[in-house]
């Protein structure tokens, strides 16, 4: 498999899980409402409504809704006023003083990062569990031995993160990781494209679950949209 198609990945900032934004021009003109990123909160300025506003059996409502709002909204927001703060000092010439702009860099990654991976959290949640599509079953069945050990070696990276874990496909060399991110801006490889995401920090399951991180992380799996995770992995690897 020659695998390669570069026109579609997301560049990763400060070793960040997901980059912060698409890069400009690279993905298909004719072909904008097939991308996986299409309606992103980084390309439309505003929040990207959530695909489920519940997910019965392992997220409730009062679970999602703060969490879409309050963590991933306050990310947008922050996200933006830093652009706004640099694109004023690069059309304006407005001095930005030595403080502000090193805690506005590091807003930019951080917070860039966080709204790429909770968009992915979110649009990658299926209201029922689903198999693997043949082909991404295929992948990750070469890179892993099987789906289930895959699953245990997942399961385990998202128990010991403190933030984020994902499966990536990197697209220097095709392969698929299990990484972990203990901060947005933090943790995986420049320009690994996230396929499957959990969201570990506290916030994303502390409603329903309260402390027990370890039932969140393991009832994630049967709720995994697959065929979400086919078409991330398809706009980067073709044949």
């Amino acid at each position: 498999m020659n695998p390669l198609n570069r026109r579609n990945f997301l560049f990763t900032s400060s070793g960040a899980a997901a980059g912060s934004m698409l890069v400009p021009g690279l993905a298909d003109a004719d072909e904008p409402d097939k991308s996986p990123y299409a309606g992103s909160g980084l390309i439309t300025g505003n929040p990207k409504p959530l695909k489920h506003k519940e997910v019965p059996g392992f997220l409730s409502a009062a679970q999602i809704s703060p969490h879409h709002t309050a963590h991933y909204g306050g990310a947008l927001k922050a996200f933006a006023g830093a652009d706004a703060r640099f694109e004023e000092s690069f059309t304006k010439g407005t001095a930005i003083d030595p403080a502000a702009f090193d805690r506005l860099k590091q807003i930019q990654s951080s917070r860039g990062n966080s709204v790429i991976l909770h968009e992915l959290y979110f649009d990658g949640l299926a209201l029922k569990a689903t198999d693997p599509p043949e082909g991404i079953k295929k992948v990750v069945e070469k890179r892993f031995g099987s789906v289930d050990k895959w699953a245990a070696d997942f399961v385990a990276s998202a128990k010991s993160a403190a933030g984020w874990a994902m499966l990536v496909v990197h697209p220097v060399n095709g392969r698929l990781y299990n990484l972990v991110s203990d901060e947005h801006a933090q943790g995986p490889l420049w320009l690994a494209v996230p396929l499957v995401v959990i969201d570990v920090y506290e916030h994303a399951f502390y409603v329903d679950y309260q402390n027990k991180k370890a039932e969140y992380v393991e009832k994630f799996l049967k709720f995994v949209d697959w065929a979400e995770a086919e078409k991330r992995y398809r706009s980067v690897v073709k044949g």
